[in-house]
């Protein structure tokens, strides 16, 4: 049986549409009633595991799913190993460095070195600041990163932005993009290389939704 990690939120809409054109319905997972976390597909040939975005790649990893989709964001946090397949797309995102619009700060080489960095990624937060040579202390924060400046415990944040309504109606602006984020769909690289055909089959089927979806944009 083929195991799908999907991840609760913003992207589990879209990744149940991509999985149901390769045949496998995990539709159950909308129900709002449904309290499952293990959800097999009607066809019998797969189950899906509804699991938190951070744990997908984790999941993958480890072998307890051969596929899943996650968020950029999150491989790039996680670094786990795990085959990237395709970009889906979908779930839209930059990951920004932002200050107090007050600040004066224009670009990241504006800021002291040694200032106080707020973060829920601090792994991509570390090799943005390394490649532009710019030692900084980081928090690790696991939500509201936008009290840092403004409590003054940090001189900035890190952290990903969709529409920047919430940096707006903090007082904050961004100033420079890290990377922009969508969601992937990745795989288990021994599950795909001891593959018999029916994970590159999901894989092909996926990819042609993602080709259709794309071009109808």
């Amino acid at each position: 049986m083929i195991t799908v990690a999907l991840a609760k939120g913003a992207l589990l809409k879209d990744s149940v549409s991509r999985f149901a054109n390769a045949g496998l319905d995990f539709s159950q997972v909308l129900d709002p009633s449904n309290r499952q976390l293990m959800v097999p597909s009607p066809c019998g040939r797969a189950r899906a595991l509804l699991v938190r975005n951070g744990d997908v790649p984790v999941y993958v990893a480890y072998g307890q799913a051969q596929l899943g989709i996650v968020g950029y964001d999150v491989l790039k946090e996680k670094n786990m190993p795990v085959a990237t397949l395709l970009d889906l797309g979908f779930g839209g995102c930059h990951m920004n460095l932002a200050v107090k619009s007050n600040s004066g700060y224009k670009q990241a080489g504006d800021l002291p070195p040694h200032c106080r960095v707020a973060s829920k990624f601090t792994n991509c937060a570390k090799t943005f600041f390394e490649e532009i040579d710019l030692p900084v202390e980081l928090v690790h924060l696991t939500g509201s990163v936008e009290l840092g400046p403004l409590t003054g415990m940090a001189e900035a944040i890190i952290d990903l932005v969709a529409t920047g309504r919430t940096l707006k109606e903090n007082g904050l602006i961004s100033i420079e993009e890290l990377f922009k984020s969508t969601a992937r769909l990745i795989g288990h690289p021994l599950s795909l290389r001891l593959d018999n055909g029916d994970l590159r089959s999901i894989v092909e089927s996926v990819q042609k939704q993602t080709v259709f979806s794309n071009s109808s944009a």
